[in-house]
């Protein structure tokens, strides 16, 4: 079947009138020529049209799903809430060894930085001069004996002649007085040779306490004094931890502490982050608020065997000061900060998202007490923020996350 375009032909193509055969040419031939099949041109029409219906059909099917987001359910629960203050340690005694009589320092008898006991000798200086001092006193200790001997004698020798009336009274009150000198030159001839055998014994500097030797200050032919520094020695079980707290949070300590039913209360936060395994106390509380800066001195105890804590090292004490009854609590994750707004995606039980502000307290474990704008059991976002905005339906499945679920399982 074809389609001759009889009336369109002469005008388009310019041929000559039908009606005239001057040229010996059939134009019934020519118009053939221009005739192509029907056929064809229905089936390209129809290809087209399957076509745009396929790619119709394909955009509808490849819609996107609704985002996946992992939800949590904010929690109520008890929080305590912590306060930590930077500290410095300090041995419970330190004590500067200083010698107690002047002489040249001839050996050091301990190992710096080990351990040392009560009575241990640390250091020993030249006995010479105090071992002289000892026999001279002894000399003299002895001839004052020997002088109170020869008092004595005279003394029982003039008794009864006195009453013989061979000597005269004055001559036994004389004897008597020469005794009871003699016996005064005993004693403090005693003493200066007990003081002597002191410092012969001082000659040898000996640890007045157990502790920690430190670094010796002095060196092998230094002459001592006893203004000398030779080490320091401090006792580091139990430590000490001093820290300077805000006279608010001193009150609020104070208020919590009759709560709590141990004295075991403080936690030892160290200088490479961890957590020391024991518990501390407050020892003591200082009298008074410095009125320069508001804050009140505190020291704190800690159990310290093995010596592993040592004076002057920096460290953290972490108290609870506040208990919060029926605090809300989201995962960190969740939270949004932008320019100081802190939001949360909320999900609903239509599964659409609402964007909240909410306002936040403290931190708790890797967990925020939501202060308001929150309620309990609301789901929030914890991944997939990002993702979404307010009025987009969501797939929520559950967060797990061990950490928090331990925080907000615990008591």
């Amino acid at each position: 079947m074809t389609i001759e375009f009889l009336s369109r032909v002469p005008a388009q193509l310019n041929l000559p009138d039908t009606s005239t055969e001057s040229h010996g040419v059939s134009y019934r031939r020519t118009i053939r020529r221009l005739s192509f099949p029907v056929g064809q041109l229905f089936c390209a029409s129809m290809l087209v049209f399957i076509e745009l219906a396929g790619c119709s059909s394909k955009e509808e099917k490849l819609a996107p799903p609704p985002p996946t987001v992992t939800v949590t359910a904010v929690v109520k629960r008890q929080v305590p809430i912590h306060q930590e203050w930077v500290g410095s340690m300090l041995g419970n005694v330190d004590a500067e060894i200083r010698p107690k009589v002047e002489g040249f320092l001839l050996s050091r008898l301990y190992t710096e930085g080990s351990f040392v006991n009560k009575g241990q000798p640390l250091f020993q200086l030249d006995k010479r001069q105090a071992q002289a001092a000892v026999e001279q006193g002894a000399g003299n200790l002895e001839r004052a004996r020997a002088s109170l001997a020869q008092a004595q004698i005279d003394v029982r020798r003039y008794t009864p002649l006195v009453a013989q009336r061979a000597v005269s009274q004055a001559e036994l009150d004389k004897a008597q007085s020469a005794e009871r000198a003699a016996a005064a030159t005993v004693d403090a001839d005693q003493a200066v040779l007990d003081n002597a055998k002191l410092n012969l014994a001082w000659t040898t500097v000996i640890s007045p306490i157990s502790g920690i030797a430190g670094v010796a200050k002095v060196a092998i032919g230094d002459l001592m004094t006893p203004s000398t520094v030779m080490t320091t020695i401090s006792n580091v079980d139990p430590i000490y931890v001093d820290v300077n707290i805000a006279e608010q949070d001193y009150m609020r300590f104070q208020r919590e502490k009759s709560d709590r039913t141990g004295k075991q209360n403080l936690e030892l936060l160290l200088g490479d982050g961890t957590l020391y395994p024991r518990r501390g106390r407050v020892l003591f509380v200082n009298r008074e608020v410095d009125s320069r800066t508001g804050t009140i001195q505190v020291r704190g105890q800690f159990s310290n065997p093995g010596n592993v804590l040592r004076p002057g090292q920096y460290a953290r004490v972490r108290a609870v000061t506040e208990l919060l009854k029926d605090a809300l609590l989201i995962p960190q994750q969740a939270v949004s900060e932008l320019q100081g707004i802190y939001q949360v995606g909320v999900v609903g039980s239509d599964d659409k998202v609402t964007i909240q502000t909410v306002k936040l307290g403290p931190l708790f474990g890797d967990m925020w007490v939501v202060e308001s704008g929150l309620q309990p059991g609301d789901k929030v976002i914890v991944d997939g923020l990002q993702r979404v905005r307010t009025g987009v339906t969501v797939a929520a499945k559950p967060y797990n996350d061990t950490q928090a679920n331990s925080v907000v399982g615990g008591n």
